[in-house]
């Protein structure tokens, strides 16, 4: 298993940018495919966005499209996600998750079971 820790959340207003940042450890990183999630108060954690072990292609939500991007660095272990014109509906602990590749694509949650602790990003109106 790859152990994930997030940083960079925190405050923003409306329309601002934030860069999430998750570090990995373990010598198999370029073997994950990896996903960001998020959870608001109340609600399901949902899919963000994913992006493939050497970075070729991502996947996003619908909400997200063309605010958010996902990036990765293999040399550093480390996959991020940078948020563009946020919106107050983008509140929430935001969390990164790694999956096999060997396993196939999946934005189901239940799916990936290797995750970070969370951090939250707060967008105010």
């Amino acid at each position: 298993q790859v152990q994930l820790v997030e940083s960079g959340g925190g405050l923003v207003q409306a329309g601002g940018s934030l860069r999430l940042s998750c570090a990995a450890s373990g010598r198999t990183f370029s073997s994950y495919y990896m996903c960001w999630f998020r959870q608001a108060p109340g609600k399901e954690r949902e899919f963000v966005g994913a992006i493939t072990r050497n970075g070729g292609s991502t996947y996003y939500t619908d909400s997200v499209k063309g605010r958010f991007t996902i990036s990765r660095d293999n040399a550093k272990n480390m996959v991020y996600l940078q948020m563009n014109s946020l919106k107050p509906e983008d509140t929430a602990v935001y969390y990164c998750a790694a999956r096999d590749y060997r396993l196939g694509y999946s934005s189901r949650r239940a799916d990936f079971g290797s995750w970070g602790q969370g951090t939250q990003v707060t967008v105010s109106s």
